[in-house]
């Protein structure tokens, strides 16, 4: 019998369980399960993805300073203070295994991403879920989770996979309330869809103890590469990038990046798309006794009156070609998480669901 084990923490990580992508005997089914851009990666994105395969034996950047003055410029930060990651995923990964280990307390919302939680626990340190308040953050509720052992708090804003915001008045409350120990993290994948937002990009710069990440997997469209960064306090970014690895990110996913966030009408296209289509799908679906809340992201939290019913409304999508996100897991068994798409597939979700809803009160 081997006596190898794995560090304290890792076995208590369920694994994450990524949006589904295929329903069983059926062909070219409509994937709304991951909050992918309908749109796809815009044209200039993809012709530098093109091109760099041409220096695909070349190492990247190690740097990505094309990348990071890119974002500098078109969001008017510093960019020696961002530091680009495989996904923001990678990113909150570092800020765990920089600030947090055994002994230490990370806290995150009850309806909060899982991979705060999951690199909490890789870590070794323990997560802490703090209760929200009708699925949205509560700043006195962080607070008072908050003790001498807690090290770093998370919130994602607009919130995934609630699609709810936290006013940015009550977020610089949090900041400046927060033990003096304790780092804020604001997770803005979904920040884009905000119309002036800046994803806390301001609070970060009149504090130093406020990290923002971002992603270039949702508006921009490009999951599949696996880009995000963070954007922090010198003091902060310097440890961050000890713990990188010099070349976490390949030369074709920079170039494309660089490219996706120069294209700003393309992302003003994909953004008006979606406010107009969220909107409508809302509307749809309420009017089909299927309320959910005011969602500021690319997708919308169904709620059905218990989980039984929303998992038969999964069953029965999933028999028309349509796959959501059953979220029991985000401690929201009686919701489904539907993602935005384009015209066609928002107009069959809502048959659907009404198709449903029809014979099952």
């Amino acid at each position: 019998m081997s006596n190898i084990t794995p560090q304290s923490g890792i076995l208590d990580i369920t694994l994450y369980q990524g949006g589904a992508a295929h329903v069983p005997g059926v062909e070219n089914a409509v994937k709304l399960s991951s909050n992918e851009n309908p749109f796809g990666p815009s044209d200039a994105a993809k012709e530098a993805f093109r091109n760099a395969s041409y220096n695909l034996h070349r190492y990247p950047s190690s740097d990505h300073a094309d990348l990071r003055h890119a974002i500098a410029e078109m969001h008017g930060l510093d960019p020696a203070r961002i530091l680009c990651g495989n996904g923001s995923d990678e990113i909150i990964a570092f800020l765990c295994q920089a600030y947090a280990g055994p002994g230490d307390e990370v806290i995150h919302t009850e309806h909060g991403f899982g991979m705060y939680r999951i690199s909490a626990l890789a870590n070794g340190a323990t997560p802490v879920e703090v209760p929200e308040r009708e699925r949205v953050t509560d700043v006195d509720a962080i607070l008072n989770a908050c003790t001498p052992a807690t090290r770093l708090v998370f919130i994602a804003n607009p919130n995934n996979p609630t699609g709810t915001m936290v006013g940015e008045g009550e977020v610089a409350r949090l900041a400046a309330n927060l033990p003096d120990h304790v780092l804020l993290v604001l997770d803005g994948a979904y920040a884009e869809y905000v119309e002036g937002y800046d994803g806390g990009a301001a609070l970060v710069e009149a504090r130093q103890n406020v990290v923002m990440t971002r992603t270039f997997s949702k508006l921009y469209g490009l999951g599949g590469l696996r880009i995000g960064w963070g954007y922090g306090p010198a003091h902060v970014m310097n440890v961050l990038a000890r713990v990188r690895g010099p070349f976490n990110l390949s030369s074709a996913a920079l170039a494309a990046a660089e490219a996706a966030i120069r294209d700003t009408e393309w992302a003003e296209k994909c953004r008006e798309g979606n406010t107009r289509w969220r909107g409508w799908l809302a509307e749809a679906l309420a009017e089909h006794g299927v309320p959910s809340d005011t969602s500021l992201a690319n997708f919308i939290l169904a709620r059905f009156a218990n989980q039984a019913e929303a998992e038969a409304c999964d069953d029965h999508l999933k028999s028309q070609g349509l796959i959501v996100r059953r979220v029991a897991g985000y401690n929201l068994p009686n919701c489904l998480r539907i993602t935005v798409g384009d015209e066609a597939s928002c107009r069959r979700v809502a048959h659907a669901v009404g198709q449903f809803m029809a014979t099952a009160r």
